[in-house]
């Protein structure tokens, strides 16, 4: 087998997978799921696919458990889409990787200064929060009159006739 086939088939099944978790699962158990990526056996008979699954580890359990009790209808539904001698066997594992890249940018915006950039933009809005005090720009009200009464025509204060 080569690796071509596999890497295709691993999509087809993410695709299935994570379309039949979207719309056809009804189990109130699975939510906020997302297949980040799954890993096909070389025989093509098993694959892993990894979920992610927003909440606490009480939600991550209670919706692989979930997935779980899903596997049979998600490999029916994978049947019906990949034309193999045999449909794999669907097995659920969670995938540690979006939540780490969240604690860890955490941690590091906690450890690290922030960015010039960042203070210059903090010093900038510090200037522009004293907008309509006494140095505030003031039009004349003779400059703009309402646009509706001249048929939506712009006009200043001075006649047509001393232009």
């Amino acid at each position: 087998m080569t690796s071509r086939r596999m890497a295709k088939m691993a999509e087809a099944i993410r695709e299935v997978v994570g379309m039949a978790i979207l719309a056809e699962i009804k189990d109130p158990r699975v939510r906020d799921v997302t297949v980040t990526h799954v890993d096909v056996a070389p025989d093509l008979r098993s694959a892993k696919i990894h979920v992610s699954i927003m909440g606490d580890d009480k939600q991550q359990k209670l919706c692989l458990y979930g997935l779980e009790s899903a596997a049979g209808f998600l490999q029916r539904k994978v049947g019906d889409r990949i034309e193999t001698r045999y449909t794999p066997r669907l097995t659920f594992e969670l995938d540690m990787g979006v939540k780490g890249s969240i604690e860890m940018a955490r941690i590091l915006k906690e450890v690290l200064p922030p960015e010039p950039a960042e203070a210059e933009d903090i010093d900038d809005e510090a200037e522009y929060e004293d907008v309509g005090g006494e140095d505030a720009l003031e039009l004349p009200d003779d400059e703009f009159e309402d646009e509706s009464e001249n048929g939506g025509e712009r006009t200043t204060g001075e006649s047509d006739e001393t232009q």
